[in-house]
């Protein structure tokens, strides 16, 4: 995907319009709020660096998790401002509102260099319905977006979408790393391609399962996931978790999750590796199951991958020349249910050749058992990444491509 990027166009002196990835919860340390973690905002310095050394004036769109068009205190950007200042070594305004003449103001008393922080755009209602005249209102006072926002290209509101249709539009280093990145992978992967896959719910993966399985050379399915195939295969999965039947409201269809595990399992067998054994508890001791052997006993549930697993696993990583990952092996949140996630990481780090890792819990595992810098690239979005490893066209990168 080719995009137009803030290295195409002449910045200097601009009051630019900065969207923002900044969709991060916040947690209280000794009363003060601040940031739960700060890797998104590390991801956009070089973008806000670029802009400053042009002599730009830098306004912060974002909006901070769901308060669903209310105030709410604790959903402010005060403490992302005070992190951004922290980290880039320079003074970040903070503003108490997204739109009105006192932003505004605000705005013409900047100078270049001069960085405002916006106030939670998800404050107002308007933004989650794509209004377009409060897209307007956020544009005014700017000459040109520069758009970093790539956890929320997926989104059509008034500060994706809506803002790209009253100004010019181009794409930070942050959104272009992740494009290339994840382009890389549906385009040109080096062999073999292994895709491992994860977590609980099988309905977040299937359009970028389906669109990758042609592609890759083998998937490994672990988590509560792998579930879901298991039973398809006429295991007995005791009180395991296996997601219900999906209903497509606006398609008026049930989608039957254990079926289209059957389907593809008869497609792609070849490629499909699953457990063949696991960690199963009732809640008080854990033991290992044959999965091939044995039946996961009612009152039990299984909560990682088993000890030979983990091996086959590490094998099929450690040949690949690509490895994407997307969703933790187990309950890795729980000490006694680290090692199956644990493992495919550390197996990761001793592939020659480019690996990728994606998703919000798998990042969370990533940093607690090692260095993110380990891997060729770490994906900070979620929904995002797996609809455009799906073959989707994100909405608000659509302005952006030359």
């Amino acid at each position: 995907m080719n995009l137009r990027t803030i290295e195409d166009i002449d910045l200097k002196n601009k009051t630019v319009l900065y969207r923002a990835p900044y969709d991060i919860g916040v947690k209280e340390v000794n009363g003060v709020l601040e940031v739960s973690d700060d890797l998104r905002i590390r991801a956009t310095l070089p973008t806000l660096q670029y802009l400053l050394q042009k002599n730009c004036k830098v306004v912060i769109l974002t909006y901070v998790k769901r308060p669903d068009g209310q105030v709410v205190e604790s959903l402010r950007t005060a403490p992302h401002a005070r992190r951004l200042s922290e980290l880039l070594d320079a003074p970040v305004a903070k503003a108490d509102d997204c739109i009105g003449p006192l932003v505004l103001e605000k705005i013409k008393k900047m100078q270049g260099g001069d960085i405002l922080m916006l106030e939670n755009v998800r404050f107002y209602k308007e933004e989650i319905a794509d209004d377009d005249e409060f897209a307007k209102k956020l544009c005014e006072g700017k000459d040109i977006i520069v758009f970093d926002g790539f956890p929320q290209a997926h989104r059509e509101h008034s500060s994706t979408t809506g803002i790209e249709r009253h100004l010019p539009a181009v794409a930070g280093f942050y959104l272009k790393k992740e494009v290339d990145s994840l382009s890389n992978l549906l385009e040109n992967p080096e062999k073999p391609f292994t895709f491992v896959t994860g977590g609980a719910k099988i309905s977040d993966k299937i359009d970028s399962i389906n669109n990758l399985l042609p592609l890759v050379d083998n998937i490994l399915v672990g988590g509560a996931l792998a579930n879901v195939f298991l039973k398809a295969e006429g295991r007995i999965m005791g009180s395991s978790f296996i997601e219900d039947v999906f209903v497509d409201e606006k398609k008026r269809e049930k989608k039957d999750w254990v079926l289209y595990a059957k389907e593809i399992l008869e497609k792609y067998k070849e490629k499909i590796v699953l457990p063949s054994d696991m960690v199963i508890s009732d809640g008080i001791v854990t033991r290992i199951v044959d999965i091939n052997k044995e039946e996961v006993p009612d009152g039990w549930m299984t909560l990682d991958i088993g000890p030979k697993t983990q091996n086959i696993f590490s094998d099929f990583i450690k040949k690949s020349k690509t490895v994407l990952l997307a969703g933790p092996m187990g309950k890795f949140e729980d000490d006694n249910l680290k090692e199956g996630t644990r493992s495919v990481l550390s197996a990761m780090k001793d592939v020659r050749g480019r690996t990728v890792i994606a998703g919000g819990d798998t990042v969370d595992a990533a940093g607690e058992f090692g260095n993110l810098e380990s891997y060729s690239h770490v994906s900070l979005a979620a929904g995002a990444t797996l609809e455009f490893l799906a073959g989707k066209t994100l909405p608000a990168l659509v302005p952006l491509m030359q």
